[in-house]
């Protein structure tokens, strides 16, 4: 490891005295004001909100092992429990937008080439499926001011997307750094005539790292890990009106949950296709997965362990969707369906009692949109759009949208309101889960969850400047949340539907270029709190993060801060997260024949900082270093 770090170190410094051979322009200019989020492919849905976009450079230039680890600058986007997908299950990898919690369940749906990636059985995300150098850009887009998403983009939407093939473009990558970490990454491009190929693969491994304090920590804690393996094959063929485009993905990962026995595998497959003429657009999948999770009761002291329950739950999904669209100079029309179909079982054996049990089945879910804007005038643009969405649950719900923009110069000022819902997932319905000592049961009988929104905002876009600032408000019916009902001599929470939650606040995001530097602040105040004035778990009430990039020539610098307010680990406020910082730092250079050096660092200033109570305290990464090479060649 040293002596890798010297060489690196070595090639990073002789490049200061190198003349640079390009200007670094993906440093020195502001992209323009995003106003619509990409549906499928060419299919974008404009939109009156606040949406960002995050292009392959701006990802590069942040440091983190997976792509969650990168968006973190991004102001409200947090896991549950504000802990990385290095060391957190996966049940707990699910998106939280503008404050209103994920509770494990995502209530954003995460797109990857159009098609969804959020699991059919809970919701949550394996973001290690996702290969850092396979994203050409991430577009995230807040509250549900689009039609054209179902229940699952109750909060919001991300979509990554793949970059488009190349002639023969390569590109392979190895990273080694504490924790024992290793990583290598591969990709390759061809074009043969109309026909476009794409894959790549990824594999990972990790010692691990503690979760728990020295001063509480017992004989059975271990270092949490996670060693993985993902992979994509993309097909395209390119007609001179039509365009077809088949891929699949998958992952597969064994994670150490921190202790001897806690321990789960997972792995997740889907095959996909999308096939645009003209105006119509088709899509559809079919996801198929397994998760193996074994849970344990640890003594006060740490010192002794027992199972406590063993899980296996195997899922799919399968679904699609038909979008037809017309764009003319002042007007643009979507009309569209969509449908998806999730079935899984929880299979549990209880230790203590040597009970078996499968709890499961099957939720269908269907969607018809219409959405609609147009120019009123060489300024003002309105928007509306209709979505009504029903189950095979009885449920049935209206979603009417609404919104506008006017320009003025550099500025354009906009606001939406809206109607969502979210029905519960089958995880909540069916699969009981224990972290650490607390219990967490299902609840056949819960409500699905309904928002109304509104916001309103400004950006503003100058030669090297832009600001963007978002005022919101949003007021969620029949929360569905980890309710504690029993605190001795166990703690027991269960699923619930709270009632009314309101989330209100404020978002900034500010960049400005300073030569050969760019800068880049953002920030995020939600008052999150249910209605009888507690505070909504897992929700700080102050995020930010600031960012300053240099690029000149070969090299690329980049250091940032990441801030987080206190947050309350449970319903009812007992157990509270204090607030932390970390400081993220990276350096980056272009070697000859096309290879490039990477020394980064994660929580350089090695901060230990909370994540959860299990009731025992649990920590987050402590300081990671890692050091690459990566090559390119081709196009």
């Amino acid at each position: 490891m040293k002596r890798i770090s010297i060489v690196l170190i070595a090639c990073l410094t002789q490049g200061w005295a190198q003349q640079p051979q390009n200007n670094a322009a993906e440093a020195r200019k502001i992209d323009p004001i995003k106003t619509s989020i990409t549906v499928r492919e060419k299919v974008e849905s404009p939109a009156p909100a606040y949406i960002s976009e995050y292009t392959e450079e701006s990802i590069a230039s942040r440091p983190g092992v997976n792509i969650d680890d990168r968006l973190r600058d991004v102001p409200g986007f947090t896991l549950f429990r504000r802990s990385s997908s290095l060391t957190s299950h996966p049940t707990s990898q699910g998106v939280s937008l503008r404050g209103i919690g994920s509770s494990a369940a995502s209530r954003t749906l995460v797109l990857f080439d159009g098609l969804p990636a959020n699991d059919p059985f809970g919701g949550w995300v394996y973001w290690s499926r996702f290969n850092p150098d396979y994203i050409d850009s991430v577009e995230i887009s807040r509250g549900a001011s689009t039609s054209v998403f179902g229940d699952r983009a109750m909060g919001g939407a991300v979509s990554l997307r793949s970059p488009t093939p190349e002639a023969r473009h390569a590109t392979g990558a190895f990273e080694t750094g504490s924790a024992g970490i290793a990583e290598a990454r591969g990709g390759f491009t061809d074009l043969w005539g109309p026909v476009g190929f794409s894959s790549s693969v990824r594999g990972f491994r990790s010692d691990g790292f503690y979760i728990v304090p020295e001063d509480v920590r017992g004989s059975v804690d271990r270092k949490a890990d996670v060693d993985f393996i993902s992979g994509d094959v993309r097909l395209d063929f390119f007609g001179d009106n039509d365009h077809l485009s088949l891929r699949s993905n998958v992952i597969a990962e064994q994670r150490i949950n921190g202790t001897s026995l806690r321990e789960n595998s997972s792995s997740l497959g889907t095959v996909g296709g999308h096939y645009q003429r003209q105006e119509l657009s088709i899509t559809g999948y079919h996801s198929r997965g397994i998760l193996r999770s074994t849970f344990s009761a640890v003594s006060n002291g740490g010192n002794s362990e027992s199972l406590s329950l063993l899980q296996s739950v195997p899922a799919e999904d399968t679904g699609g969707s038909l979008v037809w669209s017309r764009s003319r100079t002042n007007w643009n029309l979507m009309l569209g369906a969509d449908t998806h179909r999730a079935s899984g079982v929880s299979n549990e054996i209880v230790i203590f009692n040597g009970a078996r049990r499968a709890l499961g089945g099957k939720l269908w879910q269907q969607g018809m949109f219409v959405q609609a804007d147009a120019n009123l005038n060489s300024r003002t643009q309105v928007y509306g759009g209709l979505r009504h969405d029903f189950t095979d649950r009885g449920n049935d719900f209206w979603s009417p949208r609404g919104g506008i923009a006017f320009s003025e110069g550099p500025r354009r000022w906009r606001a939406s309101a809206y109607r969502s819902f979210r029905s519960p997932t089958l995880n909540e319905f069916f699969r009981q889960f224990r972290v650490g000592n607390i219990t967490t049961l299902q609840n056949e009988n819960l409500r699905p969850e309904t928002m109304t929104g509104v916001d309103a905002g400004m950006d503003w876009r100058r030669d090297g400047f832009l600001v963007r600032t978002t005022l919101f408000w949003q007021q969620i019916e029949d929360l569905i949340g980890n309710a504690t009902i029993q605190l001795t001599p166990s703690i027991i929470r269960q699923r619930q539907n709270f009632g009314e939650a309101t989330s209100r606040g404020l978002e900034v995001e500010i960049q400005k270029i300073f030569g050969p530097i760019r800068a880049e602040a953002a920030y995020l105040y939600v008052d999150a709190q249910l209605d009888n004035s507690v505070w909504m778990s897992q929700v700080p009430r102050h995020q930010g993060s600031f960012q300053l990039l240099y690029s000149s020539g070969r090299t690329l610098l980049s250091g940032g801060l990441r801030s987080y307010d206190a947050q309350f680990e449970d319903d009812l406020n007992q157990f509270l997260l204090p607030g932390f910082a970390t400081v993220q730092v990276m350096v980056k250079h272009r070697l000859a024949h096309g290879f490039s050096a990477l020394l980064a660092a994660e929580n350089l200033l090695d901060r230990t900082f909370l994540v959860g109570f299990t009731p025992t305290p649990t920590t987050g990464n402590p300081r990671l270093l890692r050091v690459g090479i990566r090559w390119e060649a081709g196009s």
